[in-house]
């Protein structure tokens, strides 16, 4: 918790600051502030039977499977989101820090980014398919939360608009199950 209040307060000065933060800098702040680690192990306090301390602190130690989601969760928001966000008033994405740095341009920064995106469901598979760090009632857990992406994401900033596409989401998983 305190490092997720840490990295929003750099993420409020450097917006304040009109500062455009190198890759390096935005992602040791931005994979924080995806919050993806943060709803992984809230998930993860119900699992009483599974989840030991051990396990816990392993989770949380960043194995591939936690870090490759929260990449995937930075890259997929930062891609979704940046413009209607730079628009109200927030900090630069990873688009703005990559385009600055780089030269690139948007296009080319979000050919990138699905390349890693990519690249990070190889790094959740792999892990899946040969579970050694974490037991498979958590990595199911994980793996869950990472495809929930595609569907929160899959027509614009679903987690901040809920559209009629996720209102129909919630209402078939909860309202009008099929079992």
């Amino acid at each position: 918790m305190k490092n997720q209040i840490r990295d929003y307060f750099a993420e409020v000065n450097w917006f304040h600051e009109g500062h455009v933060p190198t890759m390096e800098e935005y992602m040791r702040v931005g994979l924080t502030t995806a919050d993806y680690t943060l709803i992984a192990t809230s998930y993860f306090m119900g699992m009483r039977e599974v989840l030991t301390k051990d396990t816990f602190d392993r989770v949380t130690g960043s194995p591939k499977i936690m870090s490759s989601s929260n990449l995937m969760a930075r890259l997929i928001d930062d891609i979704k989101t940046h413009k209607f966000e730079r628009k109200r008033g927030h900090a630069s994405s990873a688009i703005e820090c990559n385009k600055k740095q780089y030269g690139f341009s948007e296009e080319q920064v979000y050919s990138e980014f699905y390349k890693q995106v990519e690249n990070a469901w190889l790094n959740i598979n792999q892990e899946f398919l040969k579970p050694i760090v974490v037991p498979m009632p958590i990595l199911i857990c994980m793996i869950n939360l990472s495809r929930s992406l595609g569907v929160i994401y899959k027509e614009g900033d679903g987690y901040t608009y809920v559209g009629k596409f996720m209102k129909d989401n919630i209402r078939s998983l909860f309202i009008d199950p099929l079992v």
